[in-house]
Order: C-alpha cells, then structure tokens, then sequence
C-alpha cells in the first residue's frame, strides 16, 4: 500500500471527486466562451445560463452541483455526439444532457438563478 503525506492532500479537492472537479474546471474555463461565441444558435441559453448560476450557488447541494456541472461540461467539451456547427441538430444532444439535469434537480434552480441568467444574457446580447 503506497503511504502518503497528508499535508500534500489539497483539502478543497479532497471534498470533490475528481470528475467533478474537472467538470468544475473545464465549465469555468470554457462555459461563457463558447456560450458568446455560439449565442445566436444556442436554444437554451437562459437554462444553461440559470444552470451555471445554480452550479456556482454555494447553497446548491453538492449532488445538485455535479449533475449540472456534468451536463455544462458536456455543453463546453468541443467534442460530442453531435457536432454543434450542424444547422438544425448541433444542439440537440447538449439541449438533451442539459434538459435532463434540469428536470431532475429542477427544484433546486431558484427565481434568482432565473434572473441571474436573464441580466447575464441581456449584457451578452448587448454587447454584441
């Protein structure tokens, strides 16, 4: 069994798995980036929006957190099953992912995560 050093141990990290950590870094990285670059395409800005705001909320369970940041994540990866340049369909398997995470922690997305998302998305479109 290999021995290892507490004091090497980052406590923040110690309380994510690793998966979501990752996920937490990469949605902070490339989340508002490709959400202005594809902002004209993107049908579901506002609940991707809401979803980065309830992810972030210190009050939103950490469950709650790793299924929405696992579907940002899946959002901001250029890689996936559907390539996003494809008119018509490129979202659909992130608007699925998402919409997912959404029905199932739904109730956890509150009115402020809503009009976070909206004034966030005001700004973005006007400074286009």
């Amino acid at each position: 069994m290999a021995e290892y050093d507490a004091a090497e141990i980052d406590p923040a990290r110690a309380q994510l798995p690793d998966v979501m950590s990752r996920n937490e870094d990469r949605v902070r990285a490339g989340f508002w980036p490709k959400l202005k670059q594809m902002l004209s395409r993107v049908p579901f800005a506002e609940d991707a929006v809401a979803a980065w705001f309830c992810a972030f909320d210190p009050q939103t369970p950490l469950k709650v957190r790793g299924m929405l940041l696992a579907a940002l994540a899946y959002f901001v990866l250029p890689v996936d099953a559907v390539p996003d340049m494809i008119l018509g369909l490129g979202f659909t398997d992130d608007l699925t992912v998402l919409m997912t995470a959404v029905a199932l922690v739904g109730t956890h997305l509150r009115p402020e995560h809503r009009r976070q998302a909206r004034q966030a998305l005001d700004r973005m479109r006007h400074e286009a």
